[in-house]
């Protein structure tokens, strides 16, 4: 048979602080229906999160913005990936790079964490950070929450991730351009349903002992080179557990609280980029996880209805690391150029960042996926010293335009970009602390990139630390 569902309104007498609840109706004694209807309240939609979120392939100074609004935010989050992203920030002259650690818990407030976790690094960074500068780490643990629902990155899935990428030059001629941090072997483990997890960890050990011998046969019938010290390995597990045991908490009850309770900004720190997103980024040269806006929902466990803000980060240029299709990159005195004034060079890798002209078509399709609200304009200062400065506006194929950004990457390899071309504004930017002090033809640039993407710019970095941020609006 089936069970009828209605809506009740609670009366006096009923369950208080509730303005609404669900009734299972009695079969033998039915309610009787009111006379007179009462008006439902309004439903409480709670506290709004505000998500920043890379526009173009990463390396745009999320993490620069991210500190920023950390100083007025009561909690920050990530809410994908791991270790294979790197925010550097740099607060009162001293930088602090982050991998897997939000960038907010420089600021003294607390945090919460989503990503797949590598224990080992996120302790080993933690450390290292915490050894910097007068404005230290100290107390982070205290800071942190992790969910427990967070899956684990072990060596072996960092071990599998060079084994795969050595495979794909052997057979194919060719590799992804992996950070080699397990990521993807992780995720593989999750969608696989064969991953394990921080409730994993903190639970029945033996149990736990039993689901990683098993994990690692797999891996091992898939990689004959693959050798695991699986006691030694279970050893240091179980410390890191026991060391990470009082920062965890239920993920999804402790977002709830956080959004329903008393008023809170909440911030959400999102890494990699729109264009490595593993749906809608430049496939297969993309990461594992959801990266665009989706990423912040289905990470934290929070409905849609709480995300408010969505600010875009992009850098005045683009850049790109490792290997895939990049339309507006300069291979040419201008790329080396913004290489070595940019200083372009990957947090995580160490590798060189590709570097080429803004690429507006990219940005408009982070757009339609993101929604941005706004968005941040960084390392504007690179420029100052170009004659001149291309603007990407248009992909054309075989001299026709295309009203869409290619899924097909052998498509996009073979894209001709339509430039707008801007005067270089030749003056030092760096100092400049409000609109009024940049060179008109720095706003003109400013205007021209803000109209065309349809979103309108809040911030413009002219530097690295977070006062070389100018706020428009």
């Amino acid at each position: 048979f089936m069970e009828t569902w209605t809506w009740a309104t609670v009366l006096p007498g009923a369950v208080r602080d509730l303005p609404t609840a669900f009734v299972r109706p009695s079969y033998t004694n039915p309610p009787s229906i009111p006379t007179q209807g009462l008006k439902r309240p309004r439903n409480d939609i709670g506290n709004k999160v505000t998500v920043v979120l890379g526009a173009q392939w990463g390396d745009e100074g999320k993490g620069k913005v991210v500190d920023l609004l950390a100083t007025e935010s009561d909690l920050v989050c990530r809410c994908q990936g791991g270790n294979n992203a790197g925010h550097t920030v740099v607060v009162e002259g001293t930088e602090y790079d982050f991998h897997l650690l939000p960038s907010g818990i420089i600021n003294p407030k607390s945090i919460c964490n989503g990503v797949v976790i590598h224990l080992p690094g996120l302790f080993e960074e933690a450390e290292k950070n915490e050894k910097k500068g007068k404005l230290s780490l100290k107390g982070w643990e205290k800071r942190l929450v992790v969910s427990d629902r967070a899956h684990l990155v072990f060596d072996f899935h960092q071990v599998v991730d060079g084994i795969q990428e050595t495979q794909r030059q052997a057979t194919e001629g060719k590799i992804i351009g992996t950070t080699k941090k397990g990521i993807g072997p992780t995720y593989t483990s999750k969608a696989s349903r064969i991953g394990l997890r921080v409730c994993d960890l903190l639970g029945d050990f033996k149990e736990f002992s039993t689901k990683f011998k098993n994990l690692v046969a797999q891996y091992q019938s898939m990689y004959s080179s693959l050798t695991v010290d699986t006691d030694t390995q279970l050893k240091k597990l179980k410390e890191y557990g026991e060391r990470l045991r009082p920062m965890v908490r239920d993920g999804v009850y402790y977002m709830y609280e956080a959004l329903h309770g008393p008023p809170k900004k909440i911030l959400v720190e999102g890494a990699n980029a729109a264009l490595l997103d593993i749906d809608f980024g430049t496939y297969p040269f993309v990461t594992s996880s959801n990266c665009t806006v989706g990423g912040a929902c289905t990470g934290l466990g929070i409905p849609p209805l709480n995300i408010g803000e969505v600010y875009g980060v992009s850098k005045a240029y683009t850049t790109r690391v490792g290997i895939g299709a990049f339309p507006t990159e300069q291979l040419n005195p201008t790329g080396e150029l913004l290489q070595t004034r940019g200083h372009e060079v990957g947090v995580t890798t160490g590798r060189k960042r590709r570097c080429g002209w803004l690429d507006l078509v990219i940005l408009k399709y982070a757009h339609m996926i993101n929604g941005f609200t706004a968005i941040a304009l960084t390392k504007l200062d690179i420029l100052d010293v170009l004659d001149e400065i291309k603007v990407g506006v248009a992909y054309k194929i075989n001299g026709k335009r295309i009203p869409h950004f290619p899924a097909n990457m052998e498509l996009l390899h073979k894209v001709e970009v339509e430039y707008e071309t801007f005067p270089g504004w030749k003056s030092d930017t760096s100092a400049a602390r409000k609109w009024n002090d940049l060179p008109q033809k720095a706003q003109n640039y400013i205007r021209f990139v803000e109209n065309h993407i349809g979103v309108p710019i809040k911030w413009v970095g002219v530097g690295k630390s977070r006062e070389c941020m100018i706020q428009m609006f």
